[in-house]
């Protein structure tokens, strides 16, 4: 098929538009969740140096939620904020491995955040936002094509971090070696939908969205098995549901909450 250049020919093929929408929202509401959970690091993490590189991940992945929200916004599903903030967690399309808290407590009163479950989700999430974002650099749809070839020129460094830390913490002490298997071994139980695109994955592999599922798996898997010492031996399962047909656990109603306390105190503010 030709490339669709505009919001307004997305708009004229109903097929079309609603698979191309619903892959924005899943792109979108990752980012959005993910660059929260960073958020509750600040301060937190092991040292000054680490501390400072997250923030700067989380900041420009919250950028790049904005991009997807505004593409929503462009095709007419309704202003940026709105989505942000607005929309009920049954709506929402991120993964629900992404809205698993850090840890016990909040950042406010005794967190005990764990950091090999950060380490571990952040180099998952990160390594599948390079496959995505290298097949979405081909999309049919071209303002999502165009956002993600801009995406990509900074996503790689991301990355490289988060690689970093799993290579140096897999050459550490015992302790760490166990820590982060325990928590792979725990992702491969709940990320499964990680890896899926939802109720329109056939429309968006039909209409060159974006590459299909068993392609993405695959190129997934061959990064992550790069990287880890010892993979999961259990097949990839989804614990708590599907995030893309809207199941989600308590985490996330916790983190919209905790994300909306400004925009909800006054939504007609102008900042």
């Amino acid at each position: 098929m030709k490339p669709v250049e505009t919001a307004d020919q997305a708009k004229q093929d109903t097929s079309y538009y609603n698979a191309l929408a619903e892959l924005l929202y899943q792109l979108a509401d990752d980012d959005f969740i993910i660059s929260f959970r960073g958020s509750e690091w600040l301060g937190l993490a092991p040292h000054i140096e680490a501390d400072v590189a997250y923030s700067s991940i989380t900041q420009n992945t919250m950028g790049h939620a904005f991009l997807y929200y505004q593409l929503l916004e462009e095709l007419g599903e309704g202003e940026i904020d709105t989505l942000a903030h607005e929309r009920p967690p049954e709506n929402r399309r991120n993964a629900v491995y992404f809205e698993k808290r850090n840890g016990d407590g909040s950042y406010l009163e005794e967190p005990y955040y764990d950091w090999a479950l950060t380490v571990v989700r952040q180099f998952l999430y990160e390594t599948m936002k390079k496959v995505k974002l290298e097949a979405l650099a081909t999309s049919s749809f071209e303002p999502l094509a165009n956002t993600a070839q801009k995406v990509l020129m900074e996503q790689p460094y991301h990355l490289a971090h988060w690689k970093m830390w799993i290579a140096q913490l897999q050459e550490s002490t015992e302790e760490a070696q166990t820590k982060i298997q325990l928590r792979l071994e725990e992702a491969w139980k709940e990320c499964k939908d990680v890896l899926e695109l939802g109720p329109k994955a056939k429309e968006m592999e039909q209409y060159r969205l974006i590459a299909g599922e068993d392609f993405l798996k695959k190129q997934w898997l061959k990064e992550v098995e790069a990287t880890i010492k010892t993979p999961p031996s259990q097949p990839l399962d989804k614990k708590f549901g599907s995030g893309r047909d809207g199941e989600h656990t308590v985490d996330l109603e916790q983190a919209l909450q905790t994300l909306a306390e400004v925009y909800d105190s006054d939504r007609n503010a102008v900042w």
